[in-house]
């Protein structure tokens, strides 16, 4: 069970890395703007990185467990 969860979260790193890939190289001129260009560079150069280096950091049990808390405000940091 814990391999699947930690495949099914590299799988969907890999696949947002590609569909971004993707999108950039394979839009029609007429839909470019710099908009898009923007969020699919912030995309594909920080957001697949850092939910990688959450993925791994998941596998600590403290973190893990205290993660939750800090997502609903429930601990407080100092």
């Amino acid at each position: 069970h814990k391999a699947f969860s930690m495949c099914l979260a590299h799988l969907a790193v890999v696949s947002l890395f590609v569909s971004t890939t993707m999108v950039a190289y394979l839009k029609p001129p007429s839909i470019s703007s710099p908009a898009l260009d923007l969020v699919m560079a912030v995309l594909y150069s920080v957001v697949s990185p850092s939910l990688n280096h959450l993925i791994y950091s998941m596998k600590n049990k403290e973190l893990s467990t205290l993660l939750p808390l800090v997502l609903v405000n429930k601990l407080p940091i100092h």
